[in-house]
């Protein structure tokens, strides 16, 4: 009986656009579903799988694995093993996948208009707010890490006194240490990040709640 002949396997090639172009070659390695999302669940800091997988309500374990795979080896992120007594693995941005908070940050700022009303199903975490107040944090005067207070949980964020950047680092939950500390809701945090209210008018109207005793805490009063 004749070999049944097996159809041929063709070889994998990696997704591209095949464009010369800056833009295209970007979004070769970011323009996937999900990829930005989990950058910016990295700019917080390193974090496990689990800690990934549990702060993006949506994606798929698969799609999560693959993904981390591909900026692993696109030089946007790599693994690495945490020493005992912790001994897991996490996942953390390389110095290029820390060069994407701009952009990140410009996403956040054009995209803040498009959060008018809350989806039913939409889900939320604190920490997806710090991008969106960049804008408001990024005064000469504000320098230092921030502790920021939402009903919906807590997140910190270093301020860059006034360089262009915004804030340069965030991360989940309290900080170690903060400068200072504020209170404020996710409509106000909505305005400050679409400009329609200055940092300076929302202390003063009470929409925002300032603690502390350094000279950042003074310079969010107005002091």
């Amino acid at each position: 009986m004749p070999r049944q002949q097996q159809p041929a396997t063709r070889p994998v090639r990696r997704r591209s656009y095949d464009q010369f172009c800056a833009t295209a070659r970007a979004l070769d390695s970011v323009g996937d579903r999900w990829t930005l999302l989990i950058v910016r669940e990295l700019l917080a800091g390193p974090r496990r799988y689990t800690d990934l997988h549990a702060d993006l309500p949506g994606v798929s374990t698969d799609v999560l694995a693959s993904r981390l795979r591909d900026m692993e080896q696109n030089g946007l992120a790599t693994r690495r093993r945490l020493p005992p007594p912790a001994a897991a693995s996490v996942y953390e941005l390389t110095e290029r996948g820390h060069g994407l908070m701009p952009v990140l940050a410009a996403l956040a700022e054009w995209g803040a208009p498009a959060l008018a009303e809350r989806r039913p199903t939409d889900a939320v975490r604190a920490h997806w707010f710090a991008l969106p107040l960049l804008r408001a944090l990024d005064g000469p005067a504000y320098e230092g890490v921030v502790e920021v207070h939402l009903d919906e949980g807590e997140f910190h964020v270093r301020a860059g006194g006034g360089t262009g950047d915004g804030a340069a680092v965030y991360g989940d939950g309290p900080a170690d240490r903060a400068d200072a500390r504020i209170a404020l809701d996710v409509e106000v945090c909505l305005e400050l990040a679409q400009g329609g209210l200055t940092l300076a008018e929302a202390v003063g109207d009470g929409r925002v709640e300032v603690s502390g005793d350094g000279p950042l805490a003074a310079a969010l009063r107005g002091d």
